[in-house]
């Protein structure tokens, strides 16, 4: 059982502005959460507070009721997984070394990767679709192919919890698709970031939609995306109706100045 819950999570800078403003977040075991929101929402401070690279200024993440901020770092690596939006691209190392680094939270500092570990990185490669990549350097990458082969470093820390931030950046169709499908079936409770709101509605459990880093709506994305919140949130006009085949919501947006006798379904 994996659950995680954020408790009055705020993030402000040295000149008072906060970034994210109390959130309370739950993720339940096995659940795929989305956050949603335009550009400069929180979404990605949100997420650096979760995974450990900021340090909120109020509140509290628990994993499993453990304050993740009072854990080592080794012991909440072997908990969390994370997968940032932009891939560094200035590894000289090879792709199937960067994957392997996923084990590093599981063995001591002069240990040498064993048949254990070599083939759970194989295993992780193919899962992603990168087999072949495995010799090339990972800076030789396109940013598709980076962002894969940082899924696959995911999966082979065998984490209880994945967070990820926009992981279908830079993919194309057929590889949002695999890798969102990847990611829930995992079995692990997953937070991740996205901007592509359909995406979001499939595959997401539910959903949290920050504005000026607070939560403005959350619930499952059939009660949450609605056209009247696109257009609070985003500014846009919009039509949502419930997809014949999914039974998910499917957002299509609207030029500005066009009116539609849909609101929303």
């Amino acid at each position: 059982m994996t659950t995680l819950r954020t408790e009055g999570l705020s993030y402000g800078t040295g000149e008072g502005r906060h970034l994210v403003n109390a959130v309370d977040l739950t993720a339940a075991d096995g659940e795929t959460v989305g956050l949603v929101g335009p550009n400069g929402s929180g979404k990605t401070t949100l997420l650096r507070c979760v995974y450990g690279t900021l340090r909120p200024t109020h509140g509290r993440v628990l994993l499993d009721g453990d304050d993740l901020a009072a854990l080592p770092v080794k012991a909440r690596a072997q908990r969390v997984a994370t997968v940032p939006q932009d891939g560094q691209a200035g590894f000289e190392l090879t792709v199937g070394q960067v994957v392997a680094m996923g084990r590093a939270p599981h063995k001591r500092f002069w240990e040498a990767d064993t048949a254990a570990d070599a083939a759970l990185v194989d295993d992780a490669l193919a899962r992603v679709g990168i087999a072949a990549l495995a010799p090339r350097t990972f800076a030789s990458l396109s940013g598709g192919e980076r962002q894969r082969a940082l899924v696959a470093r995911a999966l082979v820390q065998q984490p209880s919890l994945v967070v990820l931030d926009e992981p279908t950046n830079h993919l194309d169709i057929r590889y949002q698709l695999e890798i969102l499908s990847l990611i829930r079936g995992l079995g692990t409770t997953n937070l991740l970031a996205l901007h592509d709101l359909n995406l979001a509605a499939y595959y997401c459990d539910r959903l949290y939609v920050l504005k000026d880093g607070a939560v403005v709506a959350s619930g499952a994305p059939e009660k949450v995306l609605t056209a009247e919140l696109l257009r609070e949130v985003y500014g846009v006009a919009a039509e949502v109706s419930t997809h014949p085949v999914t039974g998910a919501p499917t957002v299509v947006y609207l030029p500005e100045g066009t009116h539609s006798p849909i609101l929303s379904t």
